[in-house]
């Protein structure tokens, strides 16, 4: 396992992570009772899918695994990918905490793909 995982994030959920120094994401997060992360190379084509035609600002956030602890699960997805989701403690639903944050980036979408120093 990575000692990273990351975190596509619209602008507001980032400006409240660093305001609150903690987010419950967004709606899917919410209904879902989890964080969804992405391993870095999940990165790239979970931008394409979903956040192609989004008018969203965009942040991609580095965080430390070991800081999420057990709280980290791998889960089986589309019948063969697995992705890291942040659940918490015994499955509690935490916010993610900033300080579990260590890089966050500003997404830029140009020749039909989402750029930032962490995906080069």
């Amino acid at each position: 396992m990575s000692n990273f995982v990351y975190r596509i994030s619209t602008t507001l959920e980032w400006e409240e992570l660093q305001k609150n120094g903690s987010t419950f994401g967004g709606d899917l997060d919410t209904s879902s009772r989890f964080i969804h992360l992405s391993k870095l190379d999940q990165v790239r084509p979970t931008l394409q899918k979903f956040f192609f035609n989004s008018k969203l600002e965009l942040y991609l956030l580095q965080i430390d695994a070991k800081k999420l602890g057990d709280g980290l699960i791998y889960e089986i997805v589309d019948g063969s990918s697995s992705f890291p989701h942040f659940y918490g403690p015994s499955r509690s639903f935490i916010p993610l905490p900033l300080d579990a944050v260590t890089k966050a980036e500003k997404l830029t979408l140009s020749d039909g793909g989402f750029s930032c120093s962490l995906l080069d």
